[in-house]
C-alpha cells in the first residue's frame, strides 16, 4: 500500500510539474511578438495546439486552466498585459473569448489521434483552432455589438498567421503525439 502511495504522489507530482511549465511556455509564447502582416504574430495558439497534441487533453486543459487562472488573478501573462492591464479586468475585456477558445482548442488537440495522413491531421488541427476565433468572435460581438464587423476586426487579421501555425503543427502531429504514451 505504501508504495502504491509513493507511485501515485510521484506520478501527481510529474503531472503538476508539467501543468505548471506549460502555462510558463503559454505565458512566455504570449510575448513572443513576430513581425507579420497585417498583424504581429504571437506564438500562443501553437503552443496551445501542441499542448494538447504532445500531452493528450487532460494535462492540456489542466494546462490551459492553470494559465487561465494565472492571469485572472493577476499574473501579467495575458498577451497584453501588463501594460494594457491585469486581472479579471484584463480576462473579461475584448480576448476573453479567444482566451475560452484555448480550453477547447487544447480539449479537442487532446482529443484526436494524429497519423502520417497530413491532409487529416491538417483538418483536425484546422476544426480545433477554429474554436479559438468562433468564441472570440461570439464574446467580442457581444461586448462592443454585432453592427460591427466582427469578422473583419476578430479573425480576419489573424487568419494567414494562424494557417502558417496550424501547417507547422500538422507537419509534427503524428511525431510528437508519441509523447502521450509517457503519460
Amino acid at each position: 500500500m505504501e508504495l502504491v502511495k509513493n507511485i501515485n504522489i510521484s506520478k501527481l507530482l510529474k503531472y503538476f510539474f508539467i501543468v505548471l511549465l506549460g502555462s510558463i511556455l503559454l505565458a512566455v509564447s504570449s510575448k513572443i511578438k513576430i513581425p507579420f502582416y497585417p498583424v504581429p504574430m504571437t506564438m500562443q495558439t501553437l503552443v496551445v495546439v501542441l499542448i494538447g497534441i504532445t500531452f493528450g487533453w487532460k494535462i492540456g486543459v489542466a494546462t490551459v486552466t492553470l494559465y487561465l487562472l494565472e492571469g485572472i488573478i493577476g499574473l501579467p501573462v495575458f498577451s497584453g498585459t501588463p501594460e494594457k492591464g491585469v486581472g479579471i479586468i484584463y480576462f473579461t475585456g475584448p480576448t476573453m473569448g479567444y482566451l475560452l477558445g484555448f480550453v477547447v482548442t487544447v480539449f479537442l488537440c487532446g482529443k484526436f489521434n494524429y497519423d502520417k495522413n497530413l491532409l487529416n491531421n491538417f483538418l483536425k488541427l484546422m476544426l480545433a483552432t477554429s474554436f479559438i476565433y468562433l468564441l472570440g468572435m461570439v464574446w467580442l460581438g457581444t461586448l462592443i455589438g454585432w453592427e460591427k464587423p466582427i469578422f473583419k476586426l476578430g479573425a480576419q487579421p489573424f487568419l494567414f498567421a494562424e494557417l502558417l501555425k496550424i501547417l507547422i503543427a500538422t507537419l509534427v502531429a503524428s511525431k510528437i503525439q508519441l509523447v502521450r504514451d509517457f503519460f
